[in-house]
């Protein structure tokens, strides 16, 4: 039985098919779950507005894929939602640790650019190194 999963986002179908997946596995479970979006950071070198503007377009960016996913994930009694800097597989498995889950969600493959052609690069992080299972969907 999992008490606490992690659904890891991207705005991609398949993350939006995992979306689906990680919602009834939370109602029929009872599952706590954890949705999470994670962006690259914004690099300051071109001064501070061009940071807070680029900051905010990310922000917005990441906003709009998680009400993306909510809608997928459907009603949920105990729900949460992170938005996180940096690469997506670290922020996962941070969390994961720091909440001790017993699952991770993810799609199989993303939106980023080099990924390989049977798993992407984030997923392959997160299978290689989570302390629980992971379940990805294709």
């Amino acid at each position: 039985m999992f008490r606490y999963i992690v659904l890891g986002v991207d705005g991609s179908p398949p993350s939006l098919r995992a979306s689906e997946v990680a919602g009834r596995l939370a109602r029929e479970q009872g599952a706590r779950l954890c949705v999470v979006v994670a962006f690259q950071p914004v690099p300051d070198i071109l001064g501070k507005p061009y940071w807070e503007d680029m900051l905010s377009e990310h922000m917005a960016h990441a906003q709009e894929v998680l009400e993306k996913a909510l809608a997928h994930v459907g009603e949920v009694e105990h729900l949460e939602t992170e938005v996180l800097q940096g690469p997506a597989a670290d922020a996962i498995l941070t969390l994961t640790r720091e909440r001790e889950a017993d699952l991770i969600v993810m799609g199989r493959r993303g939106i980023g650019g080099l990924t390989s052609l049977l798993l992407g690069s984030q997923a392959a992080k997160v299978v290689a190194h989570a302390l629980c299972p992971v379940l990805l969907v294709p």
